[in-house]
C-alpha cells in the first residue's frame, strides 16, 4: 500500500492573503508557495542565512517529486477589501533629498494595493507527496525534511502565520483527512498552481544572492523573478471541466430558414441522422472502421461478435437541442421545436475528435433514413450563440427537456400497487411512499455518476422529479419516444440543482445529460435563469 510524505500546515488565524498569477486571492497555497517557505525554513532552522548547505540534497528532492495532492479547507473571498500604500522603490530617493536638505512629499511616491483575503472554515491545508517503500533517498532525507517543516512559520504574505508539521501517513489515513481534495491534472488549464521543477531549488538561491547584492557603488540593481517552475491544473472532485463541442443549426435544404423536428416525438429520429451523417463523414475521411464504431455508433463489439457491447464515455454524443423561445414580453420562455444539434463527448481528451465533426459536418445534409431524401442542411454556430447556451453554458439549476430513462425500475417490489389496494393505513401507505422515493432517488444519483460525474457531485445535488416537465412546453414524460432497450424502465422529468458538502451551489457547465439514451439526447437538460 503506498505511503505519503505529508506536509501539513495550519494558519493560526483563519485568513490567507496569498495572490496567484492573475492578481486574485489564491486558495489553497501553490506546492511553490510551500517549497518556498520550507526553502526560507531551512535557512533559518540551520543559520544558513547567506547560502543553504545543510538541507540542499533533501529539497532538492522535493523538487524532483510530481505535483502533491492537496487537501484544504474550504477558503471563501472576503467580501470586504482594505487598502494599502506600498512605498515605491524611487521614494528612495526622498530620503535623499531630506538629507540634502530639500524638500520632499512621500506622499507621491508610493502605490495604492487592495487586499482581498480569503477567509478559511478551517485551519489545515495537507500536501500530500506519494512515496515509495523501496525510496532509499526519501528515508535518507527523511529527519531533515521533518526539522525543515517543523521550522515553518509563515505561508504566503509575512501576516500569514503558521505552525506545520511533517508526518509519513497511509493511503488509508490520506482517505481520512478532512477538508476539499484538489489533485493534479497535468496539462489541464484552469486553477493552474505553481509547483517546483528541478532547478527551482537553484533559481532561487540566484535570486537570494541577487537580493543581497541588489545594492552596489553603482545603483540599485533589481532582483529578476522567478522563473523556474513548472504550472499544473488542479481540480476538486466538484470542478468540472467545460467540455468542447460542435453546435448546428438545421436548415432547409435550400437554406431558406430553419427545419424544425417534434422534440417529443423524432429527438430520437435527428440523433440517428446524425449518427448516420457522421459515420459517411468518417468513413470519407478515412478513419479505421473500429474506431467508427466504437467514437461514432457506440459499437465496441468486434465486427462478427452478434452482442453488443458498450465503448463506454469515449463515443460520440448526438444531442438533438430544442429551442427556448419567448413568446413575448412578461411571459415565460418555452420549450420549442428542435432546429438545432449538438455534438460532443462525456470524456476528456477527445477535443481531436470534436474538432474534427465542427470541421466535418458543416454544411452536410441530413438524409430521412426511410425514404433516403435529403431533408434538411446543417450550418456551424459559434460556441456563444445564445440559443445552444441554455445547454452548454454555466449554472447551478438545470432541469430536463427530454426525460430522463432511470438505471433500474423503480418499483421492483410493486408498492405501488399495495398501496393503491385500500387495505393499508395512512401510515403505511406514506412508508411505501417514502420507500418508492428514496428509490428513485437511489436510481437518479447513480445516473449521474454513470454520467461521469463524482460522487461528491451526486451525493450532495438536490433533487426534484416528476413525469410532468419542469419547464413550459415539455410534454409529459412518458410521450416521448425512446429505444426498445429502454422502453421497460421509468422516465422521468429531473430538476437538479448542484451543492457542495456545505450546501453551497456549484456552477457547473453543460451540457449535461443523464441516464439511458444519453449519447441521444434523453435526459437533456437546460439551464435554469439564476
Amino acid at each position: 500500500m503506498p505511503s505519503y510524505f505529508c506536509l501539513t500546515i495550519r494558519f493560526l488565524q483563519p485568513l490567507s492573503h496569498g495572490r496567484g498569477d492573475d492578481g486574485e486571492p489564491e486558495w489553497p497555497p501553490s506546492p511553490l508557495r510551500l517549497f518556498q517557505a520550507l526553502v526560507a525554513a531551512s535557512a533559518a532552522r540551520w543559520n544558513e542565512r547567506r547560502e543553504l548547505r545543510h538541507a540542499v540534497s533533501a529539497l532538492r528532492w522535493v523538487e524532483r517529486q510530481q505535483a502533491p495532492e492537496i487537501v484544504a479547507a474550504t477558503g471563501k473571498p472576503s467580501q470586504v477589501k482594505y487598502r494599502l500604500y506600498v512605498p515605491d522603490n524611487i521614494g528612495d530617493k526622498v530620503a535623499g533629498s531630506w538629507v540634502r536638505g530639500s524638500a520632499a512629499d512621500i506622499a507621491k511616491k508610493r502605490t495604492e494595493k487592495d487586499v482581498h483575503s480569503m477567509h478559511l472554515d478551517g485551519e489545515a491545508v495537507h500536501y500530500l507527496y506519494a512515496v515509495d517503500d523501496a525510496d532509499q533517498e526519501f528515508a535518507k532525507q527523511r529527519d531533515t525534511l521533518f526539522a525543515a517543516a517543523q521550522s515553518i512559520t509563515h505561508l504566503g504574505w509575512g501576516i500569514d502565520m503558521v505552525a506545520a508539521n511533517a508526518t509519513v501517513i497511509s493511503e488509508n489515513d490520506a482517505t481520512k483527512l478532512s477538508g476539499e481534495r484538489w489533485r493534479p491534472v497535468e496539462g489541464a488549464s484552469g486553477n493552474g498552481r505553481r509547483v517546483p521543477d528541478e532547478g527551482t531549488l537553484q533559481a532561487l538561491m540566484e535570486k537570494h544572492k541577487a537580493f543581497l547584492s541588489r545594492l552596489t557603488p553603482d545603483g540599485f540593481k533589481p532582483v529578476p523573478p522567478l522563473t523556474v517552475f513548472r504550472v499544473v491544473g488542479y481540480r476538486r472532485a466538484i470542478d468540472i471541466v467545460k467540455r468542447s463541442f460542435a453546435a448546428f443549426s438545421i436548415r432547409k435544404v435550400d437554406d431558406s430558414g430553419f427545419f424544425a423536428f417534434n422534440a417529443a416525438r423524432q429527438s430520437r429520429t435527428v440523433a440517428g441522422m446524425m449518427r448516420y451523417v457522421a459515420r459517411s463523414a468518417a468513413k470519407d475521411a478515412g478513419w479505421p472502421e473500429e474506431k467508427i464504431g466504437a467514437f461514432v455508433l457506440g459499437h465496441g463489439e468486434a465486427k462478427n461478435d452478434p452482442s453488443h457491447k458498450p465503448v463506454g464515455p469515449r463515443r460520440f454524443a448526438f444531442l438533438p437541442l430544442p429551442s427556448i423561445e419567448s413568446r413575448g414580453p412578461g411571459k415565460p420562455t418555452v420549450v420549442g421545436s428542435i432546429r438545432r444539434v449538438l455534438v460532443t463527448t462525456f470524456a476528456g481528451e477527445c477535443e481531436t475528435e470534436v474538432s474534427w465533426a465542427r470541421r466535418a459536418l458543416s454544411n452536410q445534409v441530413l438524409i430521412n433514413e426511410v425514404t433516403h431524401k435529403e431533408i434538411a442542411l446543417l450550418s456551424l454556430l459559434p460556441d456563444s450563440d445564445k440559443m445552444v447556451q441554455h445547454y452548454a453554458g454555466r449554472s447551478s439549476c438545470w432541469a430536463t427537456v427530454t426525460p430522463a430513462v432511470l438505471p433500474g425500475y423503480d418499483d421492483p417490489d410493486h408498492l405501488r400497487r399495495r398501496a393503491k389496494n385500500g387495505k393499508l393505513s395512512s401510515e403505511q401507505q406514506r412508508r411505501i411512499l417514502d420507500r418508492l422515493s428514496d428509490r428513485v432517488d437511489g436510481l437518479l444519483r447513480k445516473a449521474i455518476r454513470q454520467a461521469g460525474f463524482s460522487d461528491e457531485l451526486a451525493q450532495h445535488a438536490a433533487l426534484d422529479w416528476r413525469t410532468t416537465g419542469f419547464w413550459p412546453g415539455t410534454d409529459l414524460a412518458s410521450r416521448y419516444g425512446v429505444p426498445n432497450y429502454l422502453s421497460r424502465f421509468p422516465k422521468l422529468h429531473v430538476r437538479i440543482e448542484w451543492r457542495d458538502a456545505f450546501g453551497k451551489p456549484i456552477e457547473i457547465f453543460g451540457p449535461i445529460c443523464i441516464g439511458g439514451g444519453r449519447y441521444s439526447g434523453l435526459g437533456l437538460f437546460a439551464a435554469i435563469p439564476g
